[in-house]
């Protein structure tokens, strides 16, 4: 789950900011009613009272009510994208997507309670973990997309962390290099909160994340005894 950092609502002019701010109003009010009483049984209308909107509003950000419990930040998406592709020229992919990834996530505490209350909500309702399940391989071909027009940008299979060269059937060409890479650093980001839920008073969520970029980024070594 995508819900907006304070990162995220930093950013744009006045208006620009309001919109971001009255999105995640109306996706928290939706997640935390649905936790309590059920997705099925909660309304438009009590989702925007609960937010203090009228339901017009309510559709201008969302389609349906069900978009309010998946589609929680519409934008995350386009700003990772943007910032994997203006990432300084001399990093990796992986420590591009890794930087973008963070500023996404630099609220992730935060936002913990509501990340599972949402799991919670989707995990509920078949329908709606069936759109969350194909919300998220939609944002994971859009950063593989992304991964590759950025290794197409500076200088295409050869470059740093392609792994391959021209030709290759593992380089950027075919795809599968920014596919594989957005899967796992997808599988990361699961990883790093699973990890740092377990173990909160062990260290910040952000150290842990980057921890486990570190070890991607070494390969994967196998820890000493």
């Amino acid at each position: 789950m995508q819900l907006m950092s304070e990162r995220g609502a930093a950013g744009g002019g006045l208006r620009e900011r309001k919109k971001r701010a009255t999105r995640a109003a109306l996706a928290e009010a939706a997640v935390r009613l649905a936790a309590e009483h059920g997705a099925e049984k909660v309304t438009v209308e009590a989702i925007s009272a609960a937010a203090g909107v009228s339901v017009r509003t309510f559709f201008n950000y969302f389609d349906s009510r069900d978009d309010a419990f998946v589609v929680v930040d519409a934008d995350a998406g386009a700003r990772m994208r943007r910032a994997v592709l203006d990432a300084p020229a001399e990093l990796s992919p992986l420590e591009a997507l890794r930087e973008a990834m963070a500023a996404e996530l630099a609220e992730a505490e935060q936002q913990h309670e509501l990340w599972r209350l949402h799991a919670k909500v989707l995990h509920a309702s078949p329908h709606l973990l069936a759109r969350g399940v194909g919300a998220h391989m939609a944002a994971e071909a859009d950063l593989a997309d992304a991964i590759a027009e950025r290794l197409r940008g500076v200088g295409g299979t050869s470059g740093p962390g392609s792994g391959a060269g021209p030709g290759s059937v593992t380089g950027a060409g075919s795809g599968l290099y920014p596919r594989l890479l957005a899967a796992v650093a997808g599988a990361a980001v699961r990883t790093s909160m699973d990890h740092w839920s377990a173990h909160q008073e062990e260290a910040a969520f952000l150290d842990v994340f980057h921890e486990v970029f570190t070890l991607l980024a070494a390969g994967l070594p196998a820890p000493s005894a």
